[in-house]
């Protein structure tokens, strides 16, 4: 059964997703896809092997668990509730509109930067890839092109982003599993003490490499936002969304232990590589894997961009059901039965935004990488942080609150306070000391926005706080009668 995220809060949209449309293994693609796996050892473990040094895979542990924690708070929502707004209609449930707009506003954030970021991940390794033939294109061509086939495959079909999305992801996880066996093959099988002893490694190193790690995980909830479209959604998103953040979490530990063990005794460390997969590939005799291994992460950051897209053209749908936005942006294709409105809206700011940076010189691909991933990480930092403390108070209100329930969201507050107050005390070095006014400054601008909305219409947040509530009610009646669930 669809909850139809029809109670539009009188905004005169019109249109609906399409409901009980996607399957169990499609919404987990969804979930996988935003995470981009094998993008993360392509690019992301460098970054924080820069930081951490030996300390990598622990960084990487503690992140795991963290998102862990999150995610089971999480879910205390999406077992009982769905609908395409994702951590924004969850905390607007649980701590007011106020709260709910705050985040939605900082989440449409991180998935744009998100996106924007991996776009320029994606150019990179198109780059490596045309390198082999001698080709040298336009990064700009290259990002405007991959964006463009993104939106369009988002505009068209949610199924068919979902199946896109999951295979080229799974094609990409296998081709790297097999080059890390290989490496581990060829080191024997004997422990990488320096790694296990945490060689040279400082508290801090791990403080400064947990908000990249943490940013390896970011989008893990990405199944949230298609609560429309699951069928059965209060069960298989909440799977989805633990079993990929389980799944990915081991990858990612035995992944940076893989890498660091491998780039030892090489001329090249493994955050200078500009390839380090390919890299890889080579030293351990296997150069012709380094081609694949590109073709896996140039797809890995492509299907990241479009999972982002989808992500975060719902959230702005519902949003903009909520008359956040102007009405147009809550609008569904005709036939299509996509947001796409809202995913066009996503999909011109997450190009524009690192295009504009690369074309402004700001720094390479890495630097940029690491500047708007380093903003959207506070991003998915604050909504973890709220949906955590969110949950205890909706099952409250449900009246089924228990003390293991209070446990888990001061556990998971600590775990997520961690890299975020770390990451901003002491203020790390330029350019990333002014991150956190950015995004500080975004906040307010999304405050001042709600208590505009407010004075222009006295029942602005009444009327969120009643759609939301609707959306609850049908799935509090589909609970009690065991049915469509």
């Amino acid at each position: 059964m669809s909850n139809d995220t029809n109670g539009k809060a009188n905004n005169g949209s019109n249109g609906n997703l399409r409901p009980n449309y996607l399957s169990p293994i499609e919404v987990l693609g969804q979930s996988i896809a935003t995470i981009a796996p094998s993008a993360t050892p392509a690019l992301v473990i460098p970054l924080v092997f820069a930081t951490a040094g030996n300390g990598t895979w622990l960084a990487y542990l503690f992140a795991l668990v963290a998102i862990v924690l999150v995610g089971v708070s999480l879910n205390q929502f999406t077992s009982r509730s769905a609908s395409p707004g994702s951590l924004y209609a969850y905390i607007a449930k649980g701590l007011g509109p106020g709260a709910g707009v705050i985040s939605g506003w900082a989440l449409l954030l991180a998935y744009i930067l998100c996106a924007g970021s991996v776009l320029l991940g994606f150019i990179n390794y198109a780059n490596v890839l045309l390198a082999y033939g001698g080709i040298v294109i336009s990064p700009f061509i290259i990002g405007l092109v991959g964006a463009l086939i993104a939106w369009f495959i988002a505009y068209k079909d949610v199924k068919l982003s979902a199946k896109i999305m999951l295979s080229c992801e799974s094609v990409a996880i296998l081709l790297i599993i097999a080059l890390a066996v290989i490496v581990l093959a060829n080191h024997g099988l004997h422990l990488d003490h320096a790694q296990l002893a945490l060689k040279g490694v400082s508290p801090y190193a791990i403080r400064i490499g947990l908000v990249l790690a943490f940013f390896s995980f970011t989008g893990f909830e990405g199944a949230a936002a298609l609560g429309d479209e699951a069928k059965q959604p209060l069960q298989t998103i909440p799977k989805a969304i633990i079993f990929s953040t389980i799944f990915v979490g081991v990858f990612f530990v035995l992944l940076s232990y893989t890498q660091v063990l491998g780039f030892i005794g090489s001329t090249t460390t493994l955050d200078q590589s500009a390839a380090p997969l390919s890299a890889l590939a080579t030293m351990n005799g296997v150069a012709f894997f380094g081609p694949l291994i590109s073709i896996g992460a140039l797809i890995s950051f492509w299907s990241c961009f479009l999972a982002c897209l989808n992500a975060s053209g719902r959230i702005l749908f519902l949003m903009g059901r909520h008359a956040v936005f102007h009405s147009s942006v809550g609008d569904a294709h005709e036939y299509n039965k996509t947001p796409h409105i809202a995913l066009t809206v996503s999909a011109i700011l997450a190009a524009v935004i690192p295009l504009v940076l690369l074309a402004l010189k700001t720094g390479g691909y890495f630097d940029i990488y690491g500047y708007i991933g380093t903003i959207a990480t506070f991003g998915f930092l604050l909504t973890y942080l709220l949906i955590a403390i969110a949950a205890p108070v909706y099952l409250y209100r449900e009246k089924e609150l228990k003390t293991g329930h209070i446990v888990l969201a001061i556990i998971t507050v600590v775990a997520v306070l961690i890299p975020l107050l770390g990451s901003i005390y002491p203020l790390p070095a330029a350019p990333y000391n002014l991150f956190p006014f950015i995004f500080v400054a975004w906040l307010v601008v999304g405050g001042l926005w709600f208590l505009m909305k407010k004075f222009q219409s006295p029942n602005f947040a009444s009327d969120i706080d009643i759609n939301l509530e609707s959306i609850h009610q049908k799935f509090r009646e589909i609970r009690g009668s065991g049915d469509g669930i």
